[in-house]
């Protein structure tokens, strides 16, 4: 859409579609009226509404799920957006991302130690073993083992930070899980972060996930990437 264009009707229904979820106060997976009872609701024809949920889906709001019907996604209190037409990730995108999250993420461990949430820590404790999956696989869980870490904090503009950062550079970091690819390595490293945590122990909190991620940084490092075109 152009500077001082008029919003398409689409568009519009998409913004109506928000709006039905969070007066309705709809989480993740909790499922969406039907396209055509959405139809009724708005009096456009079905077809506008599947265009509506399409740019919803694109941006994480909604999800489709075959067979089942349309459900609330992870994306729908996200701020951040990813580019779908990024370029390929290299050695340099994927080390930005590592030093992203190096600058972020001991810090939250450290206050997630700190805060001591039974809740926060219960999902931590789930988390940890999403290292021991594909990497394609560990980003689908419904957690991701550092989004659970800054859940942990209690700072939900933290946890939303995290979430955001791993979403928008997704392909990257599913280049981090093919290069850090000890995965008993990798979980073992994340159950005694999440045991500092538990433990409240905020110093070594801090420290074991700046030395897991310094790991990460360093195989990345060492690991070969194709050179730019040859893709």
């Amino acid at each position: 859409m152009s500077y001082g264009s008029q919003p398409s009707l689409s568009e519009r229904l998409a913004d109506d579609i928000v709006e039905i979820i969070r007066t309705e106060r709809l989480t993740p997976g909790d499922a969406l009226a039907s396209s055509r009872e959405l139809a009724r609701r708005f009096e456009v024809t079905t077809p506008t509404v599947r265009e509506a949920l399409r740019r919803l889906e694109a941006t994480g709001v909604v999800e489709f799920r075959h067979g089942s019907g349309t459900y609330v996604g992870p994306g729908v209190d996200r701020r951040l957006l990813a580019n779908p037409h990024q370029p390929r990730s290299d050695r340099a995108s994927v080390l930005e991302l590592v030093g992203a999250r190096l600058v972020l993420e001991p810090a939250i461990a450290a206050a997630a130690a700190r805060a001591q949430a039974d809740d926060g820590v219960r999902q931590l404790a789930l988390a940890a073993g999403n290292a021991l999956l594909p990497p394609e696989e560990s980003l689908r869980q419904s957690v991701h083992f550092h989004v659970a870490l800054a859940e942990a904090s209690g700072n939900t503009l933290l946890r939303e930070a995290v979430e955001a950062l791993l979403y928008v550079r997704a392909r990257e970091q599913v280049e981090i899980r093919h290069r850090y690819n000890d995965r008993e390595r990798d979980h073992a490293e994340h159950v005694e972060i999440y045991e500092a945590v538990r433990s409240g122990d905020a110093t070594a909190a801090e420290r074991l996930t700046r030395e897991h991620l310094t790991s990460i940084r360093d195989a990345v490092t060492a690991a070969n990437f194709p050179e730019k075109g040859s893709r």
